[in-house]
């Protein structure tokens, strides 16, 4: 009897907390049953023959509750707490939101630049190096694209769930649907691999001992991002740069006091930094759980997270396929006379728009910016609006994207010019690369670099209507973009020139922000219904 009136204080405490005053049994009932709860749990566990009779109590029970002291969910209460700005303020603070959260987006980026001067010094990083032949550069890249595609869709969905059960402190939730998402990424993983291996069994596409290279770095590089994927919702980003720094030291301090293959010492490098990752992980979940900090639990439902994150997922593993799509058309277009691969490898491609998507990667602190200030002021602007003022408050937030669209085109310019720069500068990429080498990937940098501002673009509307769960269109978008990269880039590819396969992202990319900026305007016209929809 006493832990059944604990279990029940625990639950009409986690109820109050998602819901604050509900608006009928159904509602609780309906909570109930999210958290995993099932009928034949509530009489021993609770003391209630049924769902239906335990959700009606609760009910009840914070009705009478909210006569004495009004009551506020989490979102209303953090809210509340916070500093009160209206829409009008937008024009004071958005140069102080601007550096701050673009600092915070360009900090985040910096396992990425470390990787970047671990090559232009060492000729190397974590899963690169400059002295690979085009037969070894195969093998890798294509592992890489591989594990990255795999997993793409679990890193995307593990950001939104945790995230979801972080924000209502649920961190036993958290830590549940981490651990499922890992193990289903995981065996997502290998059913890919597995796949791949039947076709080339059937059909001798790659000799097999470069088809173990290509599993060797799928395998490593996707249990890396699932591996790192969980810092993001657990506000613990940083770690990324420390665990990335200490694989790449690592795995340099081998390479160059060991006569081992390149390949194990990128797998020891790639191994210290999830193992530095995962010991972070444990330690950080054990201190919650010491300070009691760990709500009220319930198994998981793998329908239920199947049927809300099926959408994410699809566009996480979509949108790596699509940056893929021009190099695997590239690669595949016959530039030599007699490829010894049906997909094989072109350096001076790769190089081109590995530069081109160090644009796109510089411009994640306006994407920061963007949707940090879009979320805080469509709140308070709801809250300052009258009922007759819907209009201006739409045309208010739309002048707002206005904006943050000028910045990522203006922040998109100076990255454009920074990496070109770069690309001739003759103490950085001019060090490692044949001066013709350097000529013929810079029309690829030029083009590709325009395309990766463009998908950003794509990216930033993609961000504005994920915020109020409007998912469906942009994951048409992107199949769409995906098609039409596919379909330019084979034609140009095949019958102009093998590098011309980079105007089929360009154009993709196009398609992408096209249909997304229509979707944004139907948005913005109703941003009233889609923001109450949406909670």
């Amino acid at each position: 009897m006493e832990n059944q009136t604990q279990n029940l204080k625990d639950l009409t405490s986690e109820l109050q907390n998602r819901l604050g005053k509900p608006v009928s049994p159904q509602v609780v009932e309906a909570a109930i049953e999210s958290l995993g709860i099932r009928p034949k749990d509530t009489p021993v566990d609770y003391g209630y023959p049924s769902i239906e009779a335990l959700a009606a109590a609760i009910y009840q029970n914070l009705r009478a509750h909210d006569q004495e002291i009004p009551l506020r969910n989490f979102r209303e209460r953090e809210s509340e707490a916070r500093e009160t700005i209206t829409i009008s303020d937008y024009a004071t603070v958005k140069m102080k939101l601007f550096s701050q959260y673009y600092s915070l987006g360009i900090f985040h980026l910096l396992p990425v630049f470390i990787q970047i001067a671990a090559i232009i010094l060492f000729g190397y990083s974590l899963w690169t190096y400059t002295g690979f032949n085009e037969i070894q550069s195969t093998a890798v890249v294509l592992g890489v694209i591989v594990g990255m595609v795999s997993t793409g869709g679990f890193v995307q969905v593990i950001g939104k769930q945790a995230s979801f059960y972080w924000n209502y402190k649920d961190y036993a939730m958290v830590q549940q649907t981490i651990s499922y998402l890992f193990k289903l990424g995981m065996k997502t993983l290998f059913s890919v691999l597995f796949g791949i291996f039947l076709v080339n069994f059937f059909f001798h596409i790659y000799p097999y001992e470069v088809l173990l290279i290509v599993f060797c770095y799928a395998f490593f590089v996707g249990l890396l991002l699932l591996i790192l994927a969980p810092l993001h919702p657990v506000k613990q980003r940083w770690m990324i740069t420390v665990s990335i720094l200490a694989g790449t030291v690592a795995a340099l301090l081998l390479k160059n006091n060991s006569d081992y293959p390149i390949y194990i010492t990128h797998w020891f490098g790639i191994t210290i930094t999830i193992l530095v990752t995962q010991v972070f992980l444990f330690f950080f979940f054990k201190s919650i759980q010491k300070k009691g900090l760990n709500a009220h639990s319930a198994p998981l439902k793998t329908p239920v997270v199947l049927f809300h994150n099926y959408s994410h997922f699809l566009y996480g593993m979509l949108l790596y396929a699509f940056i893929f799509v021009d190099r695997i058309l590239a690669w595949s277009s016959g530039i030599q006379a007699n490829p010894p691969f049906l997909v094989y490898f072109e350096k001076n491609y790769e190089l081109g728009m590995d530069l081109a998507i160090l644009v796109f990667l510089l411009l994640a602190g306006v994407l920061e910016f963007s949707i940090a200030t879009f979320t805080r002021f469509i709140d308070i602007g709801q809250k300052h609006t009258a009922s007759d003022q819907i209009a201006n408050y739409a045309l208010e937030m739309q002048r707002n994207y206005r904006i943050h669209v000028m910045a990522l085109w203006i922040t998109g310019i100076l990255a454009f010019g920074l990496i070109f720069y770069l690309l001739q500068a003759p103490w950085a990429l001019k060090n490692h690369f044949k001066p013709e080498m350097i000529a013929q990937c810079l029309t690829i940098f030029i083009v590709g670099g325009i395309g990766y501002i463009i998908l950003a673009w794509g990216i930033l509307n993609t961000l504005y209507l994920f915020t109020l769960g409007q998912i469906i269109k942009p994951l048409k978008a992107i199949v769409y973009a995906i098609i039409i990269n596919f379909l330019v880039g084979f034609i140009l590819s095949r019958f102009v020139a093998y590098d011309y396969s980079v105007f089929g992202m360009l154009v993709g990319a196009i398609v992408f922000m096209m249909l997304t900026c229509r979707a944004l305007r139907s948005f913005f016209k109703q941003l009233d219904y889609h923001y109450y929809a949406a909670f």
